[in-house]
């Protein structure tokens, strides 16, 4: 076993130490450590909030309205759906719309060393510079998902005609889409935590099926923030709806934010594509099929669950790790074991597809499934938001000299 298949096996132990509650003594002593870390941590995340609210460190203005996409607990609520459906109407209604993003588990960046930094200093040059990686500059899409990362490779490519730029100091990265793309608006991916830059509003979407996560903060379990700092929210995007009376779970919203909009939405699937001829197909298609699904997401168990309500039968089921990098003996083992199953079809997501290997046609045929986000319930107060984001603001003409004389004396 190699090091990488050690680590994914390591991470899987957690996950069902972490969500599972996976029995026995080990795992036991694993979740109180882990319980204790996550005192430590709300306590830092407090501070530092606290650091920023009382001004001990300053945040940056860009001079543009930043939104910010987020949520309080670790992935699995639909960011990147929400991200395009916000710039999709921004950009339709004529504002100039970038996406910056951090670029999780994407590849490093080379950084410039301090030595670097220091000799050119020594000798008068120009300081080397670590620009931003740009996805995409709104006419071509410049990196991989490798490079990229998968979510910022996603919206580069489903979104023609928005900058997409990645960068862990996402200033620096808001800076550059102003001066290179004459962005008017910026959406921040990711971004309720990254309070070093000045949101205009914060968008924070709750998964309906688990609010909280499991109930517990990092590291023990899934929540970045505790419930509380819910009030920063501007909009509540409640994720994952289903139809059915949500009222229960918005008095509790309310206990935390009295004055947020809320905005109820499902993940609507839209086709079937296949990875090799990029042919798209109804999603009839599923309809009494045998399915093996593949994924490496957050909750792998709300997209199984979706194949399901779909039609299909789910037979051969791989679960990874949220952003595994899949290699070409991941998919082929999967293929192999579907091919014995005979199933019609392999399934997996289109964030998972965007990290597959270049693969050779198998016989099993394999697709990723589309899908976008549908506003469900506020779909007047989702317009009411973009109307306001992009109607002009009339400001006040100064008046200088003798008009203002001539107003003094009331003329």
């Amino acid at each position: 076993m190699d090091m990488k298949d050690r680590l994914d096996e390591l991470e899987q132990f957690a996950i069902e130490v972490i969500l599972h509650d996976k029995p026995g003594f080990t795992a036991s002593v694993f979740r109180a450590f882990l319980h204790s870390l996550s005192l430590i941590y709300k306590g830092l995340v407090k501070l530092r909030l606290k650091l920023y609210r009382e001004r001990f460190i300053h945040d940056h203005h860009l001079g543009i309205p930043v939104i910010s996409i987020g949520n309080l607990t670790v992935g699995g609520t639909g960011k990147t759906p929400v991200a395009e459906l916000l710039a999709r109407a921004l950009q339709k209604n004529g504002r100039r719309v970038a996406i910056l993003s951090r670029g999780y588990k994407s590849k490093r960046q080379k950084r410039v060393r301090f030595w670097r930094k220091w000799l050119a200093k020594i000798r008068g040059e120009a300081l080397p510079k670590n620009p931003p990686r740009v996805v995409s500059d709104g006419e071509r899409v410049l990196l991989d998902s490798f490079v990229a990362g998968d979510e910022p490779f996603m919206l580069a490519n489903n979104l023609p005609g928005v900058p997409v730029v990645v960068d862990k100091d996402r200033v620096k990265a808001g800076l550059y889409a102003i001066e290179k793309f004459q962005s008017d608006v910026i959406l921040l991916d990711d971004g309720l935590q990254y309070v070093r830059l000045k949101h205009r509003l914060d968008m924070v979407l709750i998964d309906r099926t688990a609010p909280w996560g499991n109930g517990y903060l990092l590291p023990r379990g899934t929540l970045r923030e505790p419930p509380p700092h819910l009030k920063r929210a501007s909009y509540i995007f409640l994720t994952k709806c289903d139809g059915s009376d949500n009222s229960e779970l918005i008095a509790e919203l309310r206990k935390y934010n009295r004055v947020a909009e809320i905005i109820e939405c499902r993940h609507r699937p839209l086709y079937l594509e296949n990875i090799h001829t990029r042919e798209r197909f109804p999603l009839e298609k599923l309809q009494g099929a045998y399915v093996g699904s593949v994924s490496g997401i957050a909750v792998p168990e709300s997209f199984e669950k979706g194949l399901m309500k779909l039609g299909a039968k789910v037979d051969v089921i791989k679960r990874f790790a949220d952003h595994h990098r899949f290699s070409a003996r991941d998919i082929s083992a999967f293929i192999a074991r579907c091919e014995k199953r005979d199933v019609d079809m392999i399934v997996t997501t289109e964030k998972d597809f965007v990290r597959f290997p270049r693969l050779a046609q198998a016989d099993v045929p394999i697709y990723f499934l589309r899908v976008e986000i549908e506003i469900m319930k506020g779909q007047e107060i989702f317009d009411r938001m973009i109307r306001l984001l992009c109607e002009p603001r009339e400001v006040p003409r100064p008046v200088y000299g003798a008009e203002m004389v001539g107003m003094a004396l009331g003329e």
